[in-house]
């Protein structure tokens, strides 16, 4: 075991979710309290444990469903939000020897927190200490910030996974990116260029799609409007403008709803449609970890048949879950193009852990392009 000592290691803070709420916002406001946390002793750490001091920790769309229960994993509260973070090692377990105290990591939100099963699910990133197994912990690519590696595995573990290994874009291809000045649809740009293909990517504010663009999308499309007569956004006509009247070859979706609908008619025949989420219709299921789909979302199968169009649904973790053996390619590429410096993942606002009910609050209202981040170094 490391020589730290307890005293090394003075009292943090942490946020606590106490239980779920009916909706995220309310949980933020009714059932999350920042609290003194205790140091953590290196003396009592399990033989493979690790303390990590967390120099940043996002603020994603997960752990706000979870402190509601509406997401596919149910945490166990009370627990400490913040699925990936990233942080410097201060104290390591007597069998440890993966990382050394000194590294900078970021941690796998597979393997620890509260997504993950076992020991460790109270132990996110909000917070000044946290507790994981060595095995969660991967080096911070020395190309990356802190910021950017506590954005990186989950953003684009899944854009790899939906675009590459169920949406199977290639070269040359065109996709169109559903929500793409948030954090996993700008990583859909990233992963989208870097595979070769042409990105349409959509949102509903100008300035961010500005971003976007500098980002890396080839096109942009604002689609807020409507048809006037109270239908959902209309971007078919410039889809069908920029791919000369055939479509695209594939449809990132994370947004669900209207936009799902429209972009059934800007595919070609036989495209690819790949649901990611749904964010634009998040109350699907009923709060307070209650189960069912009371609010699903649907689509038209006359359109799926008629255009022979795949609709395939992309759950990354639970797709990981069922079968961990397809995450061994996508953690090695997007590990190699982060190194490769050909990931660098846009933060667009930090916040001290203070200020966690405003981060989450604006990463609710999407605010902000790509992440946003919370640094429990910092005081309020």
């Amino acid at each position: 075991m490391s020589d730290s000592t307890a005293d090394r290691h003075p009292t943090g803070h942490r946020v606590v979710v106490s239980q779920f709420g009916e909706t995220p916002l309310q949980a933020v406001e009714e059932h999350m309290a920042l609290v003194e946390q205790p140091a953590l002793d290196p003396r009592s750490l399990a033989p493979t444990d690790v303390i990590v001091a967390v120099r940043s920790a996002a603020v994603g769309w997960v752990d706000l469903l979870m402190t509601s229960g509406q997401y596919q994993h149910m945490a166990q509260v009370p627990y400490t939000p913040g699925l990936e973070y990233s942080g410097t090692v201060v104290s390591i377990g007597s069998e440890v020897d993966r990382v050394d105290v000194g590294d900078d990591v970021i941690a796998d939100g597979f393997l620890t927190g509260p997504r993950s099963a076992g020991a460790h699910r109270q132990y996110g990133g909000f917070a000044t200490w946290a507790l994981a197994p060595q095995e969660a912990l991967i080096p911070l690519p020395p190309t990356l910030s802190f910021d950017q590696g506590c954005c990186l595995l989950g953003n684009y573990e899944t854009a790899w996974h939906c675009l590459v290994a169920r949406g199977r874009l290639a070269a040359g291809e065109t996709v169109l990116i559903h929500g793409a000045s948030g954090s996993t649809g700008l990583a859909a740009v990233h992963v989208a260029k870097l595979v070769g293909a042409t990105v349409i990517a959509t949102g509903r504010n100008p300035d961010k799609l500005d971003i976007v663009k500098a980002q890396g999308a080839d096109h942009v499309i604002a689609c807020k409007g409507s048809d006037g007569a109270g239908g959902g956004p209309r971007f078919r006509d410039e889809v069908k403008v920029l791919t000369e009247g055939r479509g695209v070859d594939v449809v990132y979706d994370g947004v669900g709803g209207a936009i799902s609908l429209e972009s059934l008619r800007c595919v070609s025949f036989g495209a690819r449609f790949v649901i990611v989420g749904w964010a634009s219709t998040p109350f699907v299921a009923r709060g307070k970890g209650q189960r069912g789909a009371p609010n699903a979302n649907q689509l038209p199968t006359n359109l799926i048949m008629m255009k022979g169009i795949d609709v395939l649904g992309s759950p990354t973790l639970i797709s990981t879950v069922m079968d961990p053996s397809i995450r061994t390619e996508r953690l090695a590429t997007v590990l190699d193009w982060a190194r490769s410096g050909q990931i660098q993942p846009y933060i667009a606002k930090s916040y001290s852990l203070a200020e966690y009910k405003t981060a989450m609050r604006a990463k609710w209202a999407s605010e902000h392009v790509g992440g946003c981040v919370i640094h429990p170094g910092e005081p309020g």
